[in-house]
């Protein structure tokens, strides 16, 4: 008997999956509702943004990852019901990048495809949207569901006043009028407006509110840097022994193949001691080495029902069991999803903390995993905002983010999530557990 299940959490997003190797102590099936599995999962290479994909676009990414997704799983291209893809800043020309890279890879163009986005859980709600809203409903039986993020080319708008004159441009009907308005623009109407980096409803950076969170729950500067640390040790070990082989090779055209992720790099406690604050200086304790990087990357997963899977072959890595999504305050508690998503989430599955063989939680900032932690460890914490007796309690760090993490292996936003999932499902057939469990906070206060 096979069970390994993966749990998303929430905005945070957290998900439930069980292995499928493992005998099983507890089978989280349930009666009258198809058991979901996941088949396979790849990625891109994760790499630093404005390094080797800096001339690409996101459909190249997302293309070369459902290519990766095909060859990996011999999957016919007419197989699939359905693809969802998970981005968060859109490149305009290809505002439903799913369907422009279901095209490019060379899936059927009677299959169907949609675009989602929930900021740095968007891939997650792709997963999600597969499989209760099409599997579970029995709309479909085969879905692939991925995400992409490009930070290399991100769209830089002229600014309000000069997109209005030119607007007003294009209406204009006569030479006058035309002149009028060019002789209007000034130089404050040069000035490009980029991407927005702050939280819209507080006009707070994440980084400003990360370093808060980590002075609310005192989390040191040191213990920020030792786990940052740790993610990059663990990832250059887990990248040495092969066990990131979701990564797939990728030759980006005109330059180099690309197999390896290239923002992991080991250092000391010494070198990354001498960083300077990063976001509240000079007093703040969130550096450029203890917070993730901006990074291009895409993933692909292949979700089926598992009559589907089994008719077609194929033996699947791991059931997907359950997921929440919760939120909250967005100025004070934006990266605490972690801590209101797993209880919720072990809840439904009828588990306990101790249940969980497996433990992968997205690491925006070390300060936000360690201030998660501490409000996961204390009573007072659970008794004054989440209505609960007693703490949730923590995940035991021999089971925490064994391969790296977002820190070190990358954080594409709309890619992270099905890096999640199939690293779970990766290591519980490693370590032969049976069930794992994913969060990822998210903008927003939200969490999966």
């Amino acid at each position: 008997q096979y069970e390994k299940s993966v749990l998303p959490l929430s905005k945070s997003f957290n998900l439930y999956c069980s292995s499928v190797q493992t005998k099983s102590k507890k089978t989280l099936a349930k009666p009258g509702v198809k058991n979901i599995v996941l088949v396979d999962g790849v990625r891109t290479p994760f790499l630093t943004s404005g390094t080797t994909y800096a001339d690409l676009m996101p459909h190249d990414l997302a293309r070369a990852a459902l290519q990766g997704l095909l060859h990996r799983t011999s999957l016919p291209k007419d197989a699939v019901d359905y693809v969802i893809y998970g981005t968060v800043i859109q490149e305009v020309k290809t505002s439903n990048v799913a369907r422009e890279a279901s095209l490019g890879a060379g899936f059927s163009d009677k299959i169907p495809c949609h675009t989602v986005t929930m900021a740095c859980i968007s891939s997650n709600v792709a997963m999600t949207t597969g499989t209760s809203g099409m599997i579970a409903a029995g709309q479909c039986d085969a879905i692939v569901a991925g995400g992409v993020e490009f930070m290399s080319d991100v769209p830089i708008r002229h600014s309000r006043k000069m997109r209005k004159t030119m607007l007003a441009l294009n209406r204009a009907k006569t030479l006058g009028q035309r002149l009028s308005l060019i002789g209007s623009i000034r130089m404050a109407h040069l000035t490009p407006e980029l991407p927005a980096v702050a939280e819209f409803s507080t006009a707070e950076t994440m980084g400003h509110s990360a370093d808060r969170l980590a002075a609310a729950f005192g989390v040191s500067r040191l213990e920020q840097d030792e786990f940052a640390l740790r993610s990059h040790t663990l990832a250059k070990q887990a990248q040495d022994s092969g066990l990131l082989s979701d990564v797939i090779s990728f030759k980006v055209p005109g330059r180099d193949m690309v197999s390896k992720d290239n923002g992991i790099r080991p250092s000391s406690m010494e070198q990354l001691a001498k960083l300077k604050p990063a976001f509240i200086k000079p007093h703040g304790t969130v550096t450029a080495a203890n917070s993730s990087f901006l990074t291009d990357g895409a993933s692909a997963v292949l979700i089926m029902s598992e009559e589907k899977a089994l008719a077609m072959g194929y033996k699947p890595k791991a059931y997907l069991r359950d997921f929440v999504y919760v939120s909250q305050d967005p100025k004070d508690q934006l990266l605490l999803g972690p801590t209101y998503g797993t209880p919720k989430v072990l809840e439904r599955a009828g588990l306990t903390m101790n249940d969980i063989d497996v433990f992968e939680f997205h690491e925006a900032f070390a300060g936000q995993i360690m201030a998660n932690l501490k409000a996961m460890d204390s009573d007072w914490f659970a008794q004054t905002y989440m209505g609960r007796k007693t703490k949730v309690g923590t995940p035991p760090m021999e089971k925490f983010n064994l391969w790296g993490g977002s820190l070190s292996l990358g954080h594409p936003f709309g890619a992270t999530g099905c890096r999640l999932v199939t690293t779970v499902a990766h290591r519980l057939q490693k370590e032969g557990g049976q069930y794992g469990l994913v969060a990822a906070c998210a903008a927003g206060g939200q969490v999966t």
